[in-house]
């Protein structure tokens, strides 16, 4: 917190004087947050916000990079975002409508995992570490099979259960304890849904996923899985955090909307819908 109150006020180049000004404070109080002594209140956290929206600044790379766990062991740390917070032993118990299904997911970097509970009431955040010795990995790369598994576990081929193509996503997972493949993150929010929705063909979906940088994450989907992570550190996370964060998720969506109309228009004649790849077409 206190390297992010530091930022703010070097993206807006004021002293502290004139930072306590800004914000209705003493510059005894900016001195004591940002050499971590205090942490200021709800109110004072608002006012942050605030001061950041009036000035258009952008500090969440500060937030991103502060969560970073430094691992001297170089072992494989990995970071998850929680609405409540662990209880207990770590289990594949997520949602079954997940990018994988039930497990328990887990980002490379913290950008994800941070965005996914910023609009929770008192999320945590984790820094774990996982040991693969003797898991049987599955590794979706980008492409269709990605997409398709992607709308298996969000309940979108329901129309197709029986057929071939139903089966095929159904089982692909069976047998595996641990999944990688990459996020269907804020970019990719708008491009899937439409895909989905069968206003965007396979081709313009597989350039989308093209275009952009998509991040990895890794899901225990096992018992033996789960019970080879490590909880290395929980980090706090500030109603000023979260505001920031929200509302660079909501700004992602738009770029990925944006993107998405550029792209569709481009390849509307090419390729195929979702229901004619469900139909086998």
């Amino acid at each position: 917190m206190k390297e992010l109150i530091k930022a703010i006020r070097s993206a807006a180049n004021m002293n502290q004087e004139q930072f306590a000004s800004a914000l209705g404070t003493t510059p005894l109080s900016i001195n004591r947050w940002e050499n971590g002594k205090t942490m200021p209140n709800r109110m004072a956290q608002t006012q942050l916000y605030n001061f950041c929206k009036e000035r258009e600044l952008d500090v969440v790379e500060i937030i991103v990079n502060a969560k970073e766990y430094t691992d001297e062991n170089h072992k494989l740390v990995l970071y998850h975002g929680s609405k409540k917070g662990i209880d207990g032993d770590i289990a594949p118990i997520s949602r079954g409508e997940c990018d994988f299904g039930k497990g328990f997911y887990m980002g490379t970097t913290t950008l994800q995992p941070l965005t996914l509970v910023c609009n929770e009431d008192k999320p945590k955040f984790y820094a774990v570490e996982l040991d693969t010795t003797d898991l049987k990995v599955l590794t979706v790369d980008i492409g269709m099979d990605w997409a398709m598994l992607i709308a298996y576990y969000r309940k979108e081929m329901e129309s197709a259960k029986g057929t071939p193509v139903y089966e095929k996503y159904a089982h692909m997972a069976d047998g595996y304890d641990l999944i990688i493949g990459y996020i269907a993150n804020d970019h990719m929010y708008t491009e899937l849904s439409r895909f989905f929705n069968r206003t965007l063909t396979d081709v313009a979906l597989i350039n989308c996923l093209s275009a952009l940088d998509l991040g990895k994450q890794y899901v225990a989907i096992s018992e033996k899985a789960c019970k080879q992570i490590k909880v290395l550190k929980e980090y706090p996370l500030s109603q000023l955090e979260l505001a920031l964060l929200k509302d660079m998720s909501a700004e992602r969506r738009k770029e990925g909307i944006a993107l998405a109309e550029e792209i569709e228009i481009k390849y509307r004649r090419e390729g195929k819908y979702f229901d004619e790849i469900l139909r086998g077409e």
